[in-house]
């Protein structure tokens, strides 16, 4: 008996782990990109807070909790409408555990031992690393296989999982002479959107840099998102007019990208506005723009945490839709490898 997908429409699933300190960069990288594909209307989308994931390695329960809820409400903040997409967190939707197990045993370990992010995580500590850790981009390839997705927006730096995943569907059919799982498309995010530490424009923004005005945190409001940018390391020079005059001014181009991913232009768009401006002029108006967009979203978000219970219910509401297509797709599943039930 052949399985065939009866799923066509294209489907995104997409996630972020919730690891607490949603930064700019989450913001630009992800989240907006999430909206964006959300409002296209192109697709159905499906967005989580993937807490599986984030448990291979320790997280303080409290912290979790908290971290959980926080970054559902940056995605309701953001735009992400529970209306428009399914918003659920992985572990209330048993599904992707479930057939995360079967993937284990469709995965291999030679494909695992493979992945960069594992090497660089587990490092000369692999011993000591979690079974989980190692394993975890078989539990990614369900998330995303559960509900049959056609595409995902995702960073560089997932872009081996994503080929992993690929993988695991094409061994999953060819194994059992089906066509079921769909090999799925990585949607790779452009560079501007990679967001860098506005205290050294050769580093990721990141929530781990012990400086604060190394980043700006979707929780600040509008005056601290100003003094970061107007504090935010710069060069002597007047900006260029195209993008090539950016090249080794990475704190000039670092600036002149968020410019642009907030204002919804190219580099050359902004460039052709701001040419031959110095950074005395430029800060302020980039200072403006982020506050006007920036700061309704963490003002948003500061009201979602003051009520849990709204989140929760939503949470709540979406693993029930997410469960209407990924039971289905599990039982087909289970049929297939010919477990009884």
């Amino acid at each position: 008996m052949r399985h065939e997908r009866d799923h066509l429409h294209p489907r995104v699933f997409s996630g972020i782990q919730p690891s607490g300190g949603l930064t700019l960069g989450n913001y630009l990288g992800a989240i907006k990109r999430f909206v964006d594909m959300q409002n296209q209307g192109d697709f159905e989308t499906v967005y989580c807070m993937v807490d599986l994931h984030a448990i291979t390695v320790w997280q303080d329960p409290a912290d979790l909790k908290r971290n959980t809820r926080e970054l559902a409400a940056g995605f309701i903040a953001s735009g992400i409408s529970p209306e428009k997409s399914i918003l659920i967190n992985q572990s209330q939707v048993p599904e992707h555990a479930q057939l995360g197990w079967i993937f284990n045993c469709v995965a291999r370990m030679g494909w695992m031992g493979r992945m960069t992010q594992w090497k660089d995580k587990a490092g000369k500590n692999a011993e000591a690393a979690s079974l989980g850790l190692f394993g975890y981009p078989a539990l990614m390839a369900a998330d995303i296989l559960v509900y049959h997705a056609t595409h995902v927006p995702v960073g560089e730096d997932q872009k081996q999982h994503l080929e992993l995943t690929r993988d695991i569907a094409a061994k999953f059919n060819h194994d059992y002479g089906v066509d079921f799982f769909p090999l799925t498309e990585p949607v790779i995010e452009g560079a501007a959107t990679r967001v860098m530490s506005l205290r050294d424009g050769s580093k990721k923004m990141s929530k781990s840099d012990p400086s604060d005005a190394s980043r700006i945190n979707m929780t600040d409001d509008a005056d601290t998102i100003a003094k970061k940018i107007r504090k935010a390391k710069t060069d002597p020079d007047a900006l260029p007019s195209e993008a090539a005059g950016l090249k080794d001014r990475p704190e000039a181009r670092n600036l002149v990208n968020i410019y642009a991913a907030l204002n919804e232009q190219t580099v050359d768009q902004v460039l052709a506005d701001v040419g031959g401006q110095q950074f005395g002029t430029f800060k302020p108006a980039l200072a403006e723009l982020a506050v006007a967009k920036l700061a309704p979203i963490s003002t948003e978000m500061a009201r979602l945490m003051d009520d849990v219970g709204e989140i929760d219910k939503l949470l709540a509401k979406g693993a029930e839709q997410a469960r209407e297509i990924t039971a289905p797709i599990l039982k087909k599943t289970y049929e297939i490898v010919g477990m009884v039930g």
